[in-house]
């Protein structure tokens, strides 16, 4: 798929009446590492229209996913609310409706392994308000009826409900040949292509058809996540491309083919004459697996050292965001539903908040605030946990702890515990805390059996 980009046009003055609101777009890339973008030293890799976003808007260089795995960051993103709260999903929910750990395997029991639409997402807030709301990707929040997208919130729906498929056959894993697992809406459907291409064909179809109304994309690519399979070596007889599982080079062309349909999208919205009015926001749900690039950070996918945790965050918006701009403000997944929402002049229904308004960061109109950050994560045996606080961030690895100066060693190659004991025992109190605090409603019962 190759696409061409045109110049941007003049920006108009912004009004909150609903044909004036902004167009919102939020672009998710899956298992991108860090190191894997051009902007962020790929030697291998080329993402021309990604970097264009950080060369047009702001790059936010202390920036993190909410969870190092796919279903929690994709909660948070939605909800702007810490997955724990929201829901208490922590680690990604298996092929068909299966919880790996103890929490998900009672929810899954009880038929509420998902996203619950109690917790309500950011798509109603902007319908009640005139948007139109589309989902073109990976949903990963639920696999039965009542936690599908469109029941969620969203107008319309065009994706698969798992984590991966392969690109070509979209068979899901284990889920065994003849399922059809795409979806339109409710239904599933049969579609012939490329995963990446099909759901950046929908959004473009989908952004053709937009009148005077505002809208609000949200397209969560698959790639670069596994199966790892080349554009270039689809042959057509099989049906599909060979499986290359770890091999890097596989990976690069996965990720410039995601890059040119970024590009495609960008330039939709520059032919519509569109790209003016529209924030663009590009992040990855959480740090590339063992064949991304997530240098100079240690550990990937599936950790809460930086590696696992640290994303590439991107705001395009011309004329209202300064272009070439950085911000150190730290941020995590959630801080894009309070800033989205903040953007369009919306106030949030029905949701409180965890996140908050990027905005003025990102347009340096104020400087950068301290926070404390929290994480958990939860698969099978493995709980991990850590706490950033300024420089210092603890870190709880399956009964390891670690202590690192995130100023004085970004690579967290040094533990510094045992020569701090007070700051150890501060960050385990502040965690302590923040763990009671955030507990989801639905699983006190589930705890309650526990004790």
């Amino acid at each position: 798929m190759q696409f061409s980009r045109r110049s941007l046009l003049a920006a108009p003055a912004l009004a909150m009446a609903a044909s004036k609101r902004p167009n919102l777009v939020m672009i998710l890339a899956d298992d991108l590492g860090w190191g894997d973008l051009s902007l962020n030293g790929a030697p291998d890799i080329s993402t021309p229209n990604i970097d264009s976003l950080a060369r047009d808007g702001v790059r936010f260089t202390q920036s993190y996913s909410n969870a190092p795995e796919c279903s929690p960051a994709r909660c948070a993103l939605l909800t702007g609310r810490y997955q724990q709260r929201a829901g208490g999903l922590e680690c990604a929910i298996g092929v068909g409706d299966t919880g790996r750990y103890d929490e998900a395997a009672w929810l899954q029991s009880r038929g509420e392994l998902g996203l619950p639409p109690a917790d309500a997402t950011l798509a109603p807030s902007l319908a009640k308000a005139g948007y139109d709301v589309a989902l073109f990707g990976k949903w990963h929040l639920g696999y039965r009826e009542k936690f599908l997208p469109v029941r969620q919130g969203f107008h319309e729906f065009f994706g698969i409900l798992g984590g991966a498929a392969d690109y070509y056959t979209h068979e899901e894993p284990n889920e065994g040949r003849g399922q059809k697992p795409l979806y339109l809406n409710e239904t599933r459907v049969d579609r012939a292509g490329n995963l990446t291409d099909l759901f950046t064909e929908a959004a473009l179809d989908w952004l053709g058809k937009r009148g005077g109304r505002p809208f609000f994309l949200y397209l969560p690519f698959t790639a670069p996540h596994d199966p790892l399979q080349n554009p270039a070596e689809f042959d057509p007889a099989a049906g599909t491309a060979p499986q290359r599982p770890k091999d890097r080079k596989t990976y690069a062309a996965m990720v410039q083919h995601l890059d040119r349909c970024v590009g495609g999208i960008l330039a939709r919205l520059d032919r519509m004459g569109a790209a003016q009015n529209t924030l663009v926001v590009f992040h990855s749900d959480n740090g590339g697996t063992a064949v991304g690039r997530n240098s100079p950070w240690r550990g990937g996918k599936s950790s809460v050292f930086e590696g696992g945790i640290r994303s590439p965050l991107l705001l395009r918006w011309p004329g209202r965001l300064k272009a070439g701009a950085t911000s150190s403000q730290p941020a995590l997944t959630m801080d894009i539903t309070a800033t989205l929402l903040a953007a369009a002049g919306v106030a949030p229904q029905g949701l409180r908040l965890d996140g908050m308004d990027l905005l003025p960061y990102a347009s340096g109109s104020r400087p950068p605030a301290a926070r404390t950050l929290f994480w958990r994560y939860k698969r099978a045996a493995n709980r991990r946990k850590a706490v950033r606080d300024g420089r210092w961030k603890y870190v709880f690895d399956s009964g390891a702890e670690f202590l690192f100066d995130l100023e004085s060693d970004p690579g967290e190659s040094k533990n510094l515990l045992p020569a701090n004991p007070a700051k150890v025992a501060e960050l385990k109190s502040e965690l302590t805390s923040w763990e009671a605090e955030t507990m989801a409603p639905r699983l006190r019962e589930f705890y309650a059996t526990q004790r």
